[in-house]
């Protein structure tokens, strides 16, 4: 009879808090995960003049093609965009690009945690596509509804790679986030815009360069003389 003392009924069982699955860490470990997330942070905000240098830079490069393929290309994002927030989120789809990234780099573990947040797989399947088409057919007619594509898997790319991010549990100071997505935003950019600059002779992938450059140094230097230069 005092053994029935010791045993629980199923609903003291169910009513009891579940145990936590994260792992319990060391102070020194805590704070050792602490500061690599504050030099993230730190690093984040360094970026954030090149992810906006980046965006101002591809801006310019899109005003020199032809508008009626600008238009297809904002067309694809703001239909993603739309179809995102008002009908449907597609993460199914999202899923399956980053299954074929890590069935890719399967044999180089290092990659196979990277590439599927970094690499924009359906745009550059996309590229892949329409350069064998053009080199077979020898016709551009098809062009504009790639470009409408592009723009599509693009914003597809950076939204759910953008909310992978920001769902990660224990990001002190949301450095992984601010860090990370800048990172993937600037090489998805630069991505695309070596693939313009293959489809339009007037895109140039080195002027993006300078340009970027220049507006990220324009910055720089702007914050630089605001806080230690004396007037």
């Amino acid at each position: 009879m005092e053994k029935k003392e010791f045993l629980k009924t199923s609903k003291e069982y169910l009513n009891e808090p579940a145990p936590s699955k994260e792992p319990i860490l060391p102070s020194k470990a805590r704070l050792g995960d602490r500061i690599f997330n504050i030099i993230k942070f730190l690093l984040g905000i360094c970026l954030l003049p090149f992810v906006y240098s980046s965006t101002v830079a591809f801006l310019a490069e899109m005003g020199v093609i032809d508008a009626a393929f600008a238009d297809y290309f904002w067309r694809g994002v703001i239909s993603f965009v739309v179809i995102y927030l008002f009908v449907y989120e597609p993460v199914v789809i999202y899923n399956k690009g980053q299954k074929i990234l890590e069935a890719v780099f399967r044999f180089f573990a290092p990659l196979v945690k990277v590439a599927p947040y970094v690499l924009p797989i359906y745009t550059i399947i996309l590229l892949l596509i329409y350069s064998a088409y053009a080199a077979i057919s020898g016709s551009s007619d098809a062009l504009k509804y790639f470009v409408f594509l592009f723009g599509f898997s693009i914003s597809l790319h950076l939204i759910f790679g953008a909310k992978s991010l920001r769902s990660r549990q224990g990001d002190f100071l949301k450095g992984n986030y601010i860090f990370g997505f800048g990172l993937v935003y600037i090489i998805n950019i630069f991505i695309l815009v070596l693939g313009f600059s293959v489809l339009f002779g007037k895109f140039s992938a080195i002027n993006f360069c300078n340009g970027s450059l220049q507006a990220a140094k324009g910055i720089f230097d702007a914050v630089f003389t605001q806080l230690f230069v004396c007037r």
